[in-house]
C-alpha cells in the first residue's frame, strides 16, 4: 500500500511539473506577443485604416468634382463607376496586405500560401485573359471618354446607339431594325463616334445640263436658307448651309453639292425636307433632273434633249425596265 501511494504522488508531481512548464511557456509566448507582435499588428491595422480613408476621400472627391463640372448624367455615372472600381480594388489590396501581416504574426508560414496563390493566379489569368482584357479596355474607354450612353457609334464592324456599357461589354441597338449587339470591350479597337460636337451631311443635287448653273445655285441657296431659319429646324443647325457650286459634270448632268452642318445626329430631318423642296422646285421652274442616259442632238447652241433610247433597237415592251432618275444621287 505505501508503494502504491508513493507511485501515485510521484505521477501527480510529474504531471504538475509538465502542466506548469506548459503554462509557463504560454505565459512567455503571450508576453512576447504583447511586447513585440501586437504593436506591429496595431501599426499595420492603423496604416490599413489610414489608406482606406485616403482611398475613400479620393474617390468621393472624384464624384464630387464630376457632379459639379461634368456635363450630363452619363459622364457623372461613368465617374461614379470608375470611383467604385478604384475603391473596391484598393480595399481588396489593403485587406489582403493586412491579413498577411496578421497571419505572419500568429506564426503561419506564408511561403506555401503565396506559392499556391501564385499558381492559382496564373491559372485563372490564362483561363480568363479575355475577361481581363475586356475590363482593362473598359477602364480606358471610361477614362478617355471615347463614347457615352446614347451616342451613335460604329465599333467592331457594327453601328448603333449605345444602350448601356460596363467594364466588360458594350451594348448597341441598331436604329434600322432594332437589333441588339453585345460587344466585348476587348474587341473595340477603333471607335467611330457620330455624336461628338456636330454632324455633316452632303446632298448631291443632280440637274440637267440644259439648266443655268447660276439660277440653280440661287434656287438651292434659297431653299436651304428657308429651312435654316424655319421654326422646325433652326435650333438644329450650327452653321448656315453651304452651296459649293458645280462639283462635277457627268454626261448631261450637273452635280451641285449642298452641305448641312447640324448638331450631332440631327442632320436627317433638314436633309429630308431639303430633298422634298428641291423636287417641288425643279417642277415649278421647269428644270429636268440629271439623267446619265440623256443625250443632245444638234450644234453647240442646241439644248433640245434627245433620248438615247430612240436610237436603240426596239425591244419587247414587257422586257423594258422603267427608267429611273434620281436628282440627289449624282449618278
Amino acid at each position: 500500500m505505501p508503494a502504491i501511494l508513493l507511485a501515485s504522488w510521484s505521477q501527480i508531481a510529474t504531471e504538475s511539473r509538465f502542466f506548469g512548464k506548459v503554462l509557463d511557456e504560454w505565459i512567455g509566448d503571450t508576453q512576447e506577443f504583447i511586447r513585440i507582435k501586437l504593436p506591429h499588428l496595431l501599426v499595420a491595422a492603423l496604416i490599413g485604416f489610414a489608406l482606406y480613408r485616403v482611398l475613400s476621400l479620393i474617390t468621393s472627391r472624384m464624384v464630387r468634382i464630376a457632379e459639379q463640372h461634368a456635363v450630363g448624367h452619363v459622364r457623372i455615372s461613368q465617374v461614379r463607376t470608375m470611383a467604385g472600381v478604384i475603391r473596391a480594388t484598393g480595399v481588396t489590396i489593403i485587406i489582403a496586405i493586412v491579413a498577411m501581416q496578421f497571419l505572419a504574426a500568429i506564426g503561419v508560414n506564408l511561403a506555401p500560401l503565396l506559392a499556391s496563390a501564385g499558381v492559382a493566379g496564373v491559372a485563372i489569368g490564362l483561363a480568363a485573359q479575355n475577361i481581363v482584357r475586356d475590363m482593362l479596355n473598359g477602364v480606358m474607354i471610361l477614362l478617355e471618354d471615347q463614347f457615352n450612353v446614347g451616342d451613335t457609334i460604329k465599333i467592331a464592324g457594327v453601328s448603333g446607339v449605345v444602350e448601356s456599357m460596363t467594364l466588360r461589354k458594350t451594348i448597341l441597338r441598331d436604329g434600322s431594325d432594332g437589333t441588339v449587339y453585345v460587344i466585348p470591350n476587348s474587341q473595340i479597337t477603333t471607335v467611330a463616334n457620330q455624336s461628338v460636337d456636330f454632324s455633316v451631311a452632303t446632298v448631291n443635287v443632280s440637274v440637267d445640263f440644259s439648266a443655268n448653273p447660276d439660277k440653280v445655285m440661287d434656287m438651292l441657296r434659297e431653299i436651304a436658307m428657308d429651312i435654316r431659319i424655319s421654326e422646325v429646324f433652326k435650333d438644329l443647325f450650327v452653321a448656315d448651309p453651304q452651296i459649293l457650286g458645280v462639283d462635277a459634270v457627268k454626261g448631261s448632268e450637273l452635280i451641285f453639292p449642298v452641305v448641312f452642318k447640324t448638331k450631332p445626329t440631327k442632320q436627317w430631318g433638314p436633309v429630308r425636307e431639303f430633298k422634298r423642296r428641291v423636287r417641288l422646285a425643279l417642277e415649278e421652274n421647269n428644270l429636268l433632273p440629271g439623267d446619265p442616259y440623256r443625250v443632245y442632238s444638234g450644234g453647240p447652241d442646241s439644248i433640245t434633249p434627245r433620248n438615247a433610247a430612240a436610237d436603240r433597237p426596239k425591244q419587247d415592251p414587257t422586257t423594258i425596265k422603267p427608267q429611273e432618275s434620281n436628282p440627289f444621287g449624282g449618278t
